[in-house]
């Protein structure tokens, strides 16, 4: 998706491609965490901004693995080491539910040591759970274990360097998202359907916004 389609979220946009415009360069970057409401373009967001700054003529590439393959980042980080360019490599949606062992793994990665990314990699880590940056009432209450596991947690959000939230938009933001998306692909659209297809989706984001894009189209007798 173009980078001038991902509305609603400038500030983060801007923090995050010049980040990324540094590491790219061989400056020094920041490792990021993306945080908060789902469907707000956290993964679309870095993904846009990559091939931004690849169609620019950056030796900048995006790898992409999962929270149930950390494991295996020491032997690919020792690939990547090698490489003549610069990687971010990509971690969407992580979640660590009762597992005490991920944040630790992931925060010796950040933090150095013998399974450290090499410094041509900076990790850009995604996730919907906002207990990874902020200590909630339950947890404070909680038995020592599960306690422990939210420190952990938090120590993890700690090691990086940008931390951007993301929140779901207000009514005019997200009439925005829908007014971006309509001029892209020309589409006719009305303000208080967009509203009323919202609410029948449960709420306000940036992919409902797509989706109601998608609905137009549909509509329209039209292709995306």
């Amino acid at each position: 998706m173009p980078e001038s389609l991902i509305v609603g979220v400038d500030r983060q946009k801007g923090a995050i491609t010049e980040n990324s415009r540094r590491h790219a360069q061989g400056h020094a970057a920041h490792d990021v965490l993306l945080w908060g409401a789902r469907g707000m373009g956290k993964s679309a967001l870095v993904k846009s901004v990559t091939g931004g700054l690849q169609a620019q003529g950056l030796p900048l590439a995006l790898v992409e693995t999962t929270a149930d393959q950390l494991a295996s980042l020491p032997q690919l980080f020792a690939l990547l080491g090698k490489a003549n360019r610069r990687f971010i490599l990509f971690i969407d949606d992580m979640a660590f539910e009762g597992d005490d062992s991920g944040p630790r793994r992931l925060r010796s990665m950040l933090e150095g040591g013998s399974e450290a990314r090499p410094a041509n990699v900076r990790l850009y880590v995604t996730s919907n759970r906002r207990n990874i940056v902020e200590r909630r009432q339950d947890e404070e209450d909680a038995a020592v274990n599960a306690r422990d596991v939210a420190d952990d947690r938090l120590a993890l959000a700690d090691r990086f360097g940008l931390k951007l939230g993301f929140q779901y938009p207000d009514q005019p933001a997200f009439l925005e998202m829908v007014s971006a998306y309509a001029a892209h692909f020309g589409l006719e659209w009305d303000e208080a359907d967009a509203l009323a297809f919202a609410h029948q989706r449960g709420g306000r984001s940036g992919r409902v916004a797509w989706h109601y894009a998608v609905e137009l189209a549909g509509r329209a007798g039209r292709s995306l």
